[in-house]
């Protein structure tokens, strides 16, 4: 085979179905480690098995081999801040014979550096609603977003001038914006902007959640939360 032609078939897409989850890689990546499970069944030396539709399948736990590809891809562990599910990975690890993987999950070193914390975004919307109208009116709606990053809230001013908004107070080293009253299509937009703005500096979702309460016989208010985490660096005082 030709120089050309084998450099083709390894960075060629493979498809696997790993526990009922896609993941497309390259045969390089899977070949990594020629002395893992992984890099056998790909050198032909081990047995493979198709699905349905063709896919490579590998019968163990799906979401996890996230991590495990990822580790393929970079030569690098990196896990979410919460992860919680060390040990079924270890298994994974030792399943695939991945040496160096099995390595970094045994270290004793932490997985980010001790210098970091977590930065915390919270955004919530409250909504009054009409139970006596059809469908159901939205009475007053309101956004409240509440962190201790400066710098996004120094952003948030900047960029939403065309709301109306409210500083809140400062408890805590707490500071609150508060947006509206507005009507529910103004608040779809805001929280939609909201989001999307809080998403590209670098926070993500950790948590939603829901919560209804009868205020008096002809209302219901609906409030949603979101709390968004990044890893921030600690800075000396």
């Amino acid at each position: 085979m030709e120089n050309g032609a084998w450099g083709y078939m390894m960075t060629d897409p493979v498809t696997l179905n790993v526990g009922g989850c896609l993941y497309t890689t390259s045969l390089c990546t899977l070949q990594r480690y020629p002395d893992s499970m992984l890099g056998a069944m790909f050198r032909g030396d081990f047995p493979t098995t198709r699905d349905t539709q063709g896919h490579y399948f590998i019968d163990r736990d799906g979401p996890l081999f996230r991590y495990v590809l990822n580790f393929l891809r970079t030569s690098e562990l990196t896990l979410p801040y919460n992860f919680t599910e060390m040990e079924l990975l270890r298994k994974e690890a030792d399943f695939y014979q991945i040496e160096p993987l099995i390595q970094s999950l045994t270290s004793t070193k932490p997985l980010y550096p001790l210098d970091t914390f977590e930065e915390v975004v919270e955004l919530s919307s409250t909504r009054k609603l009409s139970k006596y109208s059809n469908p159901v009116a939205v009475i007053i709606t309101q956004l409240t977003l509440t962190t201790k990053v400066q710098s996004l809230l120094e952003g948030v001013s900047n960029h939403f001038t065309k709301w109306i908004k409210h500083m809140m107070d400062t408890r805590d080293f707490q500071v609150s914006f508060t947006f509206g009253p507005c009507d529910y299509h103004q608040e779809v937009s805001l929280r939609v902007h909201l989001v999307d703005y809080i998403s590209k500096q670098g926070f993500t979702i950790r948590n939603t959640r829901v919560h209804h309460m009868s205020e008096r016989a002809n209302e219901n208010t609906v409030e949603h939360h979101w709390t968004f985490c990044r890893l921030a660096r600690k800075v000396d005082d």
